[in-house]
């Protein structure tokens, strides 16, 4: 029986490490992950030798022993991965009650057949077949999490593990294991497909939703470059018009003119150029750089800062085609620059003012925008940069900004100083 549960819980550590192995997104190089890993079931090893076969009559042997497993288990997930947040938690909170669903397995097996290599086999293979099924079903959606930050803490989920290993716990350790009360064999059976269906259905569900705000945010992205492109369609009509209007005036410019060179009078002749001079520049299409798809939207912005009077100075230098996908980058842009403008619009007129530095190159990708501001702005304290007091769907523009980022690898920084607020976007290609 000792020998059973030696080899059973040894079965179990490897898969924990198989699975955090597996899927998390590692900060350090593989040899280097795989020494952790195995230097934490080493010590997982060790204790279980300490409480199973040297003390095994003793609860505080016991009790202690599990206590430094589970911190030992968790930290080494927190520790090999590149982000160590609630997410990681999760997932660390998980392996462990997918790899106690083997051990119950091999209990199981052993109290119907008393046989230790039948229930060893079982034990093995139920691992196996566990984390295949989850990797395949929840693998990608759990990488998809973790390499984008959605804004959502996942605190309140890392209850789900926890109080299902608490459940396992009582029904086939503690206080009476599965081999003193076989009545809860039947429960537990059930309560272990629960949990499987459970994670596989809460973590499609959160798939669901994030596929459904990410496909909002495209929605809007299109809006924005649809009436982008219809103000610059009728911006280019009117001027159209307009200069249809001068070259048919033309003629009689020339003819005033001429008069007025026989005449002697050629300030009224500079007048007059000033005066055809001013209306081609009126009538000149904005244009701020070669990529469509980001000079429309600018030109949208621009028009949405003249109307509340505010100063949007643009420096951008952006070719035709750059590395990154146009509509997120454009939507990186429309975020930043909307908050911007809702920052400074009822600011005094000396105050109204964006500065704008947009560079797009084959090297890097540079983001610096400045604006002063009034009211005070909340960070939050797990990103760092400013969360929204406007209530609703409002806030998620800046998670999509720093999602943006992270797809790329980039690095955001912003800070206030003396009313002024600075966000910078450096992704270096």
């Amino acid at each position: 029986m000792v020998y059973l549960k030696d080899i059973s819980y040894m079965f179990s550590h490897v898969f924990f490490m198989l699975f955090i192995y597996l899927f998390l997104i590692h900060r350090y190089s593989k040899k280097k992950t795989f020494i952790i890993c195995f230097i934490s079931f080493a010590v997982l090893t060790l204790f279980d030798y300490l409480k199973l076969n040297m003390f095994p009559d003793s609860y505080m042997c016991y009790f202690f022993s599990d206590i430094v497993q589970i911190f030992t288990a968790q930290f080494t997930g927190l520790f090999i991965s590149e982000k160590r947040d609630s997410r990681v938690l999760f997932v660390g909170l998980s392996a462990s009650n997918y790899v106690i669903v083997g051990s119950i397995t091999a209990s199981i097996l052993y109290i119907y057949t008393n046989n230790i290599w039948l229930s060893l086999v079982g034990n093995f293979l139920t691992h196996i077949i566990i984390l295949l099924v989850l990797f395949f079903k929840i693998g990608n959606i759990l990488f998809k999490f973790h390499e984008r930050d959605f804004g959502k803490d996942w605190w309140e989920l890392c209850l789900i593990p926890v109080f299902f290993f608490c459940s396992f716990s009582c029904l086939a350790f503690f206080p009476y294991t599965l081999y003193e009360y076989p009545q809860n064999i039947l429960v537990s059976i059930f309560l272990m497909i629960t949990m499987l269906v459970s994670y596989i259905v809460v973590l499609r569900y959160l798939d669901s939703e994030t596929k459904q705000i990410e496909g909002y945010w495209k929605n809007v992205m299109f809006e924005s470059y649809i009436k982008g492109l219809e103000s610059q369609n009728y911006l280019v009509e009117q001027s159209e018009r307009n200069l249809k209007i001068l070259r048919h005036d033309m003629r009689h410019y020339s003819m005033m003119i001429n008069s007025l060179l026989n005449q002697g009078e050629y300030d009224e002749i500079r007048n007059i150029a000033a005066h055809i001079n001013e209306v081609v520049e009126e009538n000149k299409v904005a244009r701020y750089c070669e990529n469509l798809i980001v000079n429309t939207l600018l030109c949208k912005m621009a028009g949405q800062a003249q109307a509340l009077h505010i100063d949007l100075n643009l420096d951008v230098r952006i070719p035709k085609e750059i590395l990154v996908n146009d509509y997120e980058f454009a939507m990186v842009l429309a975020n930043l620059l909307e908050n911007a403008v809702f920052c400074v619009k009822d600011l005094e007129q000396e105050k109204k003012y964006i500065n704008a530095k947009i560079h797009c190159t084959s090297e890097y990708l540079l983001i610096n925008m400045e604006n002063e501001y009034e009211k005070e702005i909340d960070f939050d304290s797990i990103t760092g940069l400013p969360k929204s007091g406007r209530g609703g769907s409002h806030g998620l523009g800046m998670q999509s900004v720093l999602a943006f980022s992270d797809k790329l690898g980039g690095n955001i920084d912003c800070y206030c100083e003396c009313n002024h607020f600075k966000i910078i976007m450096f992704v270096n290609f």
